[in-house]
């Protein structure tokens, strides 16, 4: 597993036990990115959230490619270590957040340009983070919430989002949500 894109591209990043995690591959993640950047621009500036981070590689891909900050989230100890390992090659201290819960961020009084969730597959832990995210500031009506998911069980549905891109490769599905703002002219 390696940086695609920016600063950092072609370095490789560890991979905690895969008994612990799944890595996203490199060419779903340059999918991803490519995708993203059609729709945001680049990534100079952008606040991110990569909750579940295991590698960090979805933090440290957008830190490559200009983001101002990245917040991580990753519950599991084991994997939170090689996730600082990762961040300690690229000397970025500065523009990172390491926090040990997911489900317990702070609130924020920044809203995040890109939230990925990859959490362990068919636990419904997306719809969890959701409505929690939301309450503690993390979306507004320009958060891209991207989702990782077994390919089989692509989510239909998020609270208060609405899917704006959907793709799967091989096992895994990659889902891009926004904002369900209602339509003010049908009131």
């Amino acid at each position: 597993m390696r940086i695609i894109a920016g600063q950092w591209r072609g370095r490789a990043l560890a991979l905690p036990p895969q008994d612990l995690t799944r890595p996203t591959t490199d060419r779903v993640r340059e999918a991803l990115f490519s995708m993203l950047c059609s729709r945001i621009g680049d990534f100079v500036g952008k606040h991110i959230l990569d909750a579940f981070a295991g590698s960090g590689a979805f933090g440290l891909e957008a830190l490559s490619r200009g983001a101002a900050h990245v917040t991580f989230a990753e519950n599991n100890k084991k994997t939170r270590i090689v996730l600082r390992q990762n961040i300690a090659q690229f000397k970025c201290d500065d523009r990172i957040l390491i926090h040990h819960d997911a489900f317990d961020l702070p609130t924020t009084q920044t809203l995040s340009d890109v939230i990925f969730l990859d959490p362990p597959y068919n636990k419904g832990f997306e719809n969890q983070m959701i409505p929690m995210l939301m309450d503690r500031g993390y979306v507004g009506t320009e958060t891209w919430v991207v989702v990782e998911s077994d390919a089989a069980s692509v989510p239909v549905c998020l609270p208060m989002l609405h899917c704006e891109h959907a793709r799967i490769y091989g096992n895994c599905a990659i889902s891009a949500w926004k904002l369900d703002i209602p339509n003010t002219d049908d009131f």
